[in-house]
């Protein structure tokens, strides 16, 4: 794929990021410069030590956080310039996300917390369309027979199929994974990990931060940060790629 045509069907694209936090008297330097192109369809894992700037670049990525200088262009728009209250419309309407602390509201069942992102849109969520494709959520994680169940009454994994299935409710344009099987026994992570490739196999974006070789190798792309800058990419053999 040439780079014109890369760009032109970018989902996510950014251009000179920097960020900088100020911790007492001192600047720490995040981000310094990075450029990065995510087309529609592909599935990006993003690696590096501690203090490479992974999250922080996967913040700038789902709108929690903003670059102190630099382009993000989410959909051909520019995130960077966006007002608080357009940005949380758009990190709502065009992102999910996938924690690795799961994030469920103890006090809700497995359907309300899937519908906890329509919530948050003011979207009236008894609403027989809006009930029926979080009960079909629920049923493609596997989770059908548990609608009334609360998290406590949940493995780890079944959890994670809950987050999974929130992240899918306001069909976004690309599902943000923070280390998505860090909390999860070896089997149950490799049951997610196979959820994940069937989303993305079926058309999702995936961008994913791990540490973990063996999750990087599912992705199409590894970005390797270092120091708050890309410092290579990795395209896996044998995945269709989408550069």
């Amino acid at each position: 794929m040439s780079e014109a045509t890369a760009a032109e069907n970018a989902i996510i694209r950014i251009n000179g990021i920097h960020k900088i936090f100020q911790v007492g008297d001192v600047e720490v330097r995040a981000l310094r410069g990075v450029d990065l192109t995510i087309t529609e369809g592909s599935y990006v894992a993003i690696m590096g030590p501690s203090g490479s700037g992974k999250s922080t670049m996967l913040n700038i990525l789902g709108c929690l956080d903003r670059p102190t200088r630099g382009k993000y262009f989410l959909g051909g728009e520019n995130v960077a310039e966006m007002e608080d209250d357009i940005l949380s419309q758009a990190r709502g309407k065009r992102l999910g996300f996938i924690f690795q602390s799961y994030n469920l509201i103890q006090q809700l069942t497995v359907i309300e917390n899937i519908q906890v992102p329509l919530i948050y849109q003011g979207v009236d969520v008894n609403a027989p369309e809006h009930l029926k494709r979080a009960t079909d959520l629920a049923e493609l994680v596997g989770l059908g027979d548990r609608l009334d169940h609360r998290p406590m009454q949940l493995s780890g994994g079944q959890q994670q199929r809950v987050a999974i299935a929130r992240s899918l409710v306001n069909d976004p344009l690309m599902i943000l994974a923070d280390e998505p099987t860090g909390n999860l026994d070896s089997a149950t992570g490799l049951e997610v990990l196979d959820l994940i490739d069937t989303l993305n196999s079926e058309g999702k974006t995936i961008v994913l931060v791990t540490h973990d070789d063996f999750v990087a190798e599912r992705a199409h792309r590894v970005v390797h940060m270092y120091d708050g800058q890309i410092a290579r990419e990795v395209i896996n053999k044998g995945k269709a790629v989408a550069k």
